[in-house]
């Protein structure tokens, strides 16, 4: 999600991109380009970008299905090995009162939120596994609600795609990205945001897209948060509510699926709640996107980091020219590096595909098949291949520009083959930014935080 944070971080977060990623833009399309960025901002979308691999449902599930067991009993001794034990911990702010929570809130563009305590957030630096499971650092916003009960459930928000490394919740107070994990603090619940591999303070590249690393770096943080809990005066209780948008959509079904799995000894799910994901990134989302059905800029940063983000862990092309033209084969990489602010991405970037891809490049979306096929069986698995014992709701807005409401109804289709009834909430038409789907998480927020509160409580 390249971000737009209209509050400027105080001096318990770092400014890195912020003042690109306000998406200031330049000369006589100033207000136009800072009018499309928000459209692309905070969802780079997807949570999961899907793209057509071709393959029955069926094939989707096995899979997983059959490194269930094996994951389990791994996560469970990497986590007597280490994970999600606490490297550091930070206070970055206080808001001492509801008022000032809603103030905060406001200012990043949600509103209708219940704000019941003030709230206290932290930088939560952990250990976890990479992608190909050696040990790694991450970080995330671990926020407490002020004068609440001892004990606290969990809630678990996973954002949106951002370009650079401080797109992320622990990085910006006031910020679309944070905002959700300090709501759902505000409510009465301890919000835990992980950052991801890569961004935040974690170490080298953003594995985009990966929903393995995206699952280990939300489980793991949700054990730092435990550990780190009794030095705020609480404990967490057992059932964790988990959320999340975009990217964060597949990211929270990743985790809701680790915890009904076993993968963690003390926490179990409690409730899923996803928001404007590309659950079928292959069949419904990639087709979109090259059909020109997307936001024309959102279609070229997806197209353009899909190529890029998955090539890193599933080699698709030995050049860049092999799928990218000229003069963007030599640059489009390295925009991607976690050091690249959103307005650096849009102004590096072409208005429309065409002029970014190559014949092989398109065609290698439109009909992955060798190493990116098989990547995609897993990224598209997300709502196939396990069937959630705990209440389900899949949240999305009618016109979002980014994520076609096609992948959301693709998912309820496929809960329901599995025995879930899984309602889908739509939040109506309202933008954030000159954005539905950015609107989406903000309205979407109020009312999860509603439908968490009546378990929060107990």
């Amino acid at each position: 999600m390249i971000n737009p944070s209209s509050v400027p971080p105080d001096d318990g977060t770092r400014h890195g991109g912020s003042r690109g990623h306000g998406f200031r833009g330049h000369g006589p399309g100033r207000r136009g380009l800072r009018r499309r960025t928000a459209s692309v901002c905070c969802g780079l979308l997807l949570g999961g970008l899907v793209v057509s691999t071709g393959a029955a449902p069926a094939a989707h599930a096995q899979p997983y299905g059959q490194a269930q067991t094996q994951a389990r009993e791994q996560s469970r001794a990497q986590e007597g090995r280490g994970r999600g034990s606490l490297v550091s911990a930070e206070r970055l702010y206080t808001l001492a009162t509801p008022r000032a929570v809603s103030a905060e809130l406001r200012a990043a563009g949600f509103v209708d939120i219940p704000v019941r305590h003030g709230v206290t957030a932290y930088r939560l630096v952990y250990r976890t596994v990479d992608p190909h499971g050696e040990p790694t650092t991450a970080s995330g916003l671990f926020a407490v609600p002020l004068g609440s009960p001892v004990r606290l459930s969990a809630v678990s928000f996973a954002h949106g795609t951002g370009s650079h490394k401080d797109d992320s919740p622990s990085m910006r107070r006031g910020a679309f990205v944070s905002a959700p994990v300090i709501a759902y603090a505000a409510a009465g619940a301890a919000g835990v945001g992980p950052d991801y591999l890569g961004m935040g303070t974690g170490p080298g590249l953003h594995p985009w897209m990966d929903i393995g690393s995206e699952t280990t770096a939300s489980l793991d943080m949700l054990r730092a948060a435990r550990a780190f809990a009794p030095r705020t005066g609480h404990v967490l209780k057992r059932d964790v509510m988990v959320t999340g948008f975009s990217q964060g959509a597949s990211a929270a079904l990743g985790l809701g699926r680790a915890l009904e799995a076993g993968e963690d000894r003390w926490f179990r799910l409690g409730a899923l709640a996803p928001v404007s994901g590309a659950y079928d990134f292959g069949g419904t989302e990639l087709p979109a996107l090259l059909e020109g059905r997307l936001d024309p800029k959102s279609s070229v940063l997806y197209a353009a980091y899909t190529l890029v983000a998955f090539n890193r862990l599933h080699p698709l092309y030995d050049s860049p020219g092999e799928v990218f033209r000229t003069p963007y084969d030599r640059t489009v990489e390295s925009l991607f590096d976690g050091a690249h602010t959103g307005e650096q991405l849009m102004r590096g970037t072409p208005g429309i595909l065409d002029e970014l891809l190559t014949a092989h490049g398109r065609e290698l979306l439109a009909r992955p098949s060798g190493p990116l096929a098989e990547a995609l069986r897993t990224t598209d698995a997300v709502c196939t291949d396990w069937t959630p014992r705990a209440p389900v709701r899949l949240y999305m807005a009618t016109g979002d520009e980014q994520a076609v409401t096609a992948n959301t109804e693709q998912c309820r289709m496929s809960l329901l083959r599995n025995g879930v009834h899984a309602p889908v909430i739509d939040v109506g038409p309202v933008d954030h930014r000159g954005s539905r789907h950015l609107g989406s998480n903000t309205a979407a927020t109020s009312a999860i935080a509603r439908w968490f509160g009546e378990s929060i409580g107990r």
